[in-house]
């Protein structure tokens, strides 16, 4: 099955660096001047940007809560066409909790800043305090220094650093109820010169208890003419709207505005974002709708400070289409999906359930990327527990991932292949039982809840090949896997060819993981805690229409 090529690493990495993706299934840029939101349609909550000291590099990033590498890093010219070009940070800590699927903590909301010739990450761990990373040498896309914990503590979200004119560095921060209890205050305080400690006590600056603006979180620090400005989401996730607040005085009293809102338009939730001024004079703001099982996607808004305030958006309510932002760029790039696997780094696309281990899987030189069976705990239920899931997001409401395997097993009972996953998942997998595979549809509704997955037998299949050695031998099965979405409901087919394609399974209704879209990719386990691990060898996947 695999196919063996000659790797140069001089001549791939560049191309792995530097190739202009384009998307089958969604691209924003409409080629005529103009794009259509979402600029990304897939599960970048949260979003934050900042432009670098060119005036035309933007970039990116977002939550990644517990997924590994986290804290994506995304490149634009004009702030519509995107490519992921890193990750900031390549372990969560303590190692104890996250070396374990710790399903919705970890990275809660990140900020991304410019600052004396570096780019500054900050972000709140809920459990464990305020966070920060920063680049070694001013690019986003090189090496990123080891995390400084700026303030330990619980509770602590949603951070964003100011450095004002006169030097002096503030920090503002949401609260997290679930730890805190209390939530809906937004909470000022200085930081050191260099943003790494806490030199001041914190203010409470804005209080939406028991109004509108309740849930107001997520907070933005700017300044602009002599005000310091507090952007900020409120009235709930999938229903609420973007504030405005300004004051002459870091600490407030603020005065405050929505300025971004549903309003007439199909577009729910418009809010928590960055905004972000051009080098043209012109101003924007990206930040996230929620669709449910499909994440929360990015979109763009103008802005419009005639008025003194920020009104985004077409007179405060979102558009769908609109003139993409002046720039010198006509490139049309989207965040890379598909991976033949030929590189000897895995593919940015890709994010492992918890902390990576190296027995999780790694790329060969063989043009595949292997996934080593992960041993199930006794008594396991289902696959909430997988730390090796190799995931990625969902990048359209509607598409087809198809994806062609070797499956390896060395003892009865291993399995690997495809799935959706989410607080729902289902998965399409080939299963050993005794010396043939079986084709398995394992589903599982509320893994969260602990809830057993259920099998349904698709199919009986003979091995591709069997190892005639003594020593340890494998039987192995080539099969091709494909998922179908629409409107979050996924279907599967399988083919030995691929080219004859047999449906298979019962429709799967797709849902959310915990604070992140469903996502997709692949699965390799096993229950005997003894035998050798098999092992799936992904040749290829590609996301089509």
């Amino acid at each position: 099955m695999t196919k063996l090529k000659l790797i140069c690493l001089s001549v791939v990495l560049p191309l792995v660096a530097h190739a202009q993706y384009r998307s089958e299934v969604w691209s924003p840029d409409n080629g005529d001047g103009t794009y259509t939101n979402p600029v990304i349609n897939a599960d970048y909550s949260d979003p934050d940007v900042c432009v670098g000291p060119s005036g035309e590099d933007y970039y990116m990033t977002a939550s990644s809560f517990q997924c590994i590498p986290g804290l994506p890093i995304l490149h634009s010219k004009d702030l519509v066409n995107w490519e992921i070009v890193n990750y900031a940070l390549k372990v969560l800590k303590p190692r104890k909790e996250f070396n374990k699927p710790s399903h919705g903590n970890g990275v809660w909301a990140p900020s991304i800043r410019y600052h004396d010739g570096e780019y500054y990450i900050y972000w709140g761990d809920p459990d464990y305090g305020v966070m920060m990373v920063k680049t070694r040498g001013g690019d986003p896309a090189g090496e990123w220094e080891k995390p400084v914990r700026v303030i330990a503590g619980k509770g602590y979200i949603d951070t964003t650093p100011l450095w004002d004119e006169d030097g002096r560095c503030y920090l503002v921060n949401g609260w997290a109820n679930s730890r805190s209890k209390f939530a809906s205050v937004l909470t000022v305080r200085e930081l050191s010169a260099d943003g790494t400690r806490a030199i001041g006590q914190p203010v409470i600056v804005f209080d939406g208890n028991g109004t509108e603006n309740r849930t107001c979180e997520g907070p933005k620090f700017y300044k602009r003419d002599g005000w310091y400005w507090i952007m900020c989401p409120a009235g709930g996730v999938p229903t609420g709207f973007q504030l405005a607040m300004r004051s002459k005085s870091p600490y407030g009293p603020y005065e405050h505005k929505i300025v971004l809102a549903q309003g007439k338009t199909n577009i729910n939730g418009p809010h928590q974002g960055g905004w972000v001024h051009t080098k043209y004079g012109e101003d924007w703001f990206l930040h996230f709708q929620d669709k449910e099982a499909y994440g929360r996607v990015v979109h763009l808004n103008p802005v419009d400070w005639s008025t003194g305030w920020p009104i985004m958006g077409k007179k405060g309510e979102p558009v769908t289409t609109y003139k993409k932002p002046k720039s010198s760029s006509s490139i049309i790039v989207n965040p890379v999906e598909s991976d033949e696997f030929n590189a000897p780094v895995m593919g940015k696309q890709w994010q492992w359930h918890a902390n990576y281990d190296e027995k999780f899987g790694v790329p060969t030189a063989f043009g595949t990327f292997r996934i080593y069976t992960y041993k199930l705990s006794e008594g396991w239920k289902n696959f909430w527990e997988v730390p090796n899931l190799l995931l990625q997001k969902t990048p359209a409401d509607q598409f087809t991932v198809t994806t062609k395997i070797r499956m390896t097993s060395k003892a009865d009972g291993q399995f690997g292949g495809l799935i959706m996953m989410g607080l729902d998942y289902s998965a399409l997998v080939v299963k050993r039982v005794g010396q043939e595979f079986q084709l398995v549809q394992m589903t599982c509704k509320a893994a969260d809840k602990g809830n057993p997955q259920t099998e349904e037998v698709l199919a009986t299949l003979k091995p591709t090949a069997v190892d005639k050695i003594d020593y340890k031998p494998g039987i192995h099965e080539d099969i091709y896997l494909r998922l179908s979405v629409n409107d979050s409901k996924m279907n599967f087919a399988w083919s030995k060819d691929g080219k004859k394609f047999s449906p298979c399974g019962i429709e799967f209704q797709m849902k959310e993981g915990k604070w992140i879209g469903a996502k997709f990719g692949f699965i390799a386990a096993e229950t005997d805690p003894k035998c050798d691990r098999g092992w799936v060898d992904a040749d290829w996947i590609r996301i089509t229409k």
